[in-house]
């Protein structure tokens, strides 16, 4: 992918004594109180910010937070606990300015938190008057939020267009290299792991991955609307029989390529699952799990796990790729009962030589959980932008930079 990259134009000294505007993904949890709960996005913007105030540059930097209406600032849409992080992290204050859309006063070597970005109006329509107004507050436009590559938004699109000088900063350039080497130029074999609720949320996803990948393993409630295309009875387990034939399709499309769709041998059920309305919660924390052949689950029989011959199966196919791109436990992880097909997966995924990608929030739980960070690939920081890229689709980010990059 041709763009421009910020560590180059810092390395060609083209970034000292210019204004750079950062957009960033800031988009944290906070508690009730409104104290940040997980940073990890916070730290992952500080390598870009600490590389243009180094190179002496004058650095704006916004995000989006939550989910505000634009023109209406409530307290608790504001950047104020990022802010406050984000100068931690740096060791210096950072100023938090409001209304800045107008012009924006800092000084080079200096570094200042445009307050939420979505508070500005055109915002997420991308108007171009504001796109410009963006634009003509910067010499350089980075954008380093792979978080938010999917949406054409004033701060991730328009201002790209306009501004004098458009690059990825050094965490959209890694994505960028990690999702080319998983996904245009694998080492194969490709095993994909795709596991959800639905197969209907991930439809999309699985055709396109069928086209490409060596090996399709499917989790969840996923792998159940699979086992029933596959002629076995899945109970009382989540499933979505409309889609049997559009999981029939996908099964049919890897096998003409010489691929496959491993359906589970053994599955963990929770057995006598009354009928009508329960509480699941409560259920599932008495559930006792029981390891059953994949043709033997009955009708009252619940699937919340692949079973155990399954996951040594599954894990020594990923043993044995060359690429792994992962998006998903395969089974109700949370719960002990019910942990061990996605621990295994898990644990043959930080074994394995195969280059791996990781993303989605349930995923980089389960990573966070059995602490493999160290031995992922690459763990990606978005969640809607990286199951985009695994439908085959172009982001909108990607589009405006390898146009800028082209003249």
């Amino acid at each position: 992918m041709n763009i421009l990259r910020f560590e180059d134009l810092v390395a060609q000294g083209k970034v000292a004594g210019q204004r750079v505007f950062i957009r960033a993904d800031l988009n944290v949890p906070q508690d009730d109180a409104g104290n940040i709960t997980e940073d990890t996005r916070v730290r992952a913007s500080v390598p870009a910010i600490e590389l243009a105030l180094k190179a002496g540059a004058a650095v704006m930097v916004t995000s989006h937070l939550g989910r505000p209406t634009e023109g209406e600032f409530k307290l608790a849409d504001s950047l104020a606990p990022v802010a406050k992080r984000l100068g931690e992290l740096l060791g210096r204050e950072v100023k938090l300015v409001s209304n800045w859309v107008d012009g924006v006063t800092v000084a080079h070597g200096d570094v200042v938190l445009l307050e939420n970005c979505r508070l500005n109006k055109g915002e997420k329509k991308n108007s171009e008057e504001l796109a410009r107004k963006l634009a003509a507050l910067c010499d350089i436009f980075v954008n380093d939020a792979f978080g938010t590559a999917h949406r054409a938004e004033g701060t991730t699109y328009g201002i790209a267009q306009y501004a004098k000088v458009a690059c990825a900063g050094p965490l959209l350039s890694a994505e960028i290299d990690a999702l080319n080497k998983a996904l245009a130029a694998p080492k194969r074999p490709l095993v994909a792991i795709v596991a959800g609720s639905k197969v209907s949320s991930k439809l999309t996803i699985l055709e396109a991955l069928s086209k490409n990948v060596d090996g399709l393993i499917v989790g969840g409630g996923i792998a159940n609307t699979f086992m029933l295309a596959a002629g076995l009875n899945v109970g009382k387990s989540l499933v979505e029989r409309d889609l049997v034939p559009a999981a029939a399709a996908v099964i049919a499309a890897m096998k003409v390529r010489g691929a496959e769709v491993p359906i589970p041998e053994d599955v963990v059920v929770a057995e006598g699952v009354p009928s009508g309305k329960f509480d699941f919660g409560a259920f599932l924390a008495a559930a006792k799990p029981v390891v059953k052949a994949a043709t033997d689950v009955a009708d009252d029989d619940m699937i919340l796990d692949i079973g155990p011959k399954t996951a040594d199966k599954l894990a020594a196919q990923l043993k044995s790729a060359g690429t792994v791109v992962w998006n998903g436990p395969v089974g109700v992880f949370e719960v002990a009962a019910f942990e061990n097909g996605t621990r295994t997966i898990a644990k043959a995924i930080a074994e394995s030589s195969a280059f791996s990608i990781a993303g989605g929030g349930d995923t980089l739980a389960a990573i966070a959980k059995y602490g493999i960070e160290k031995d992922v690939g690459y763990i990606s920081t978005g969640g809607g932008a990286f199951l985009e890229v695994l439908e085959g689709k172009t982001l909108p980010a990607f589009e405006i930079l390898q146009k800028r990059a082209a003249g």
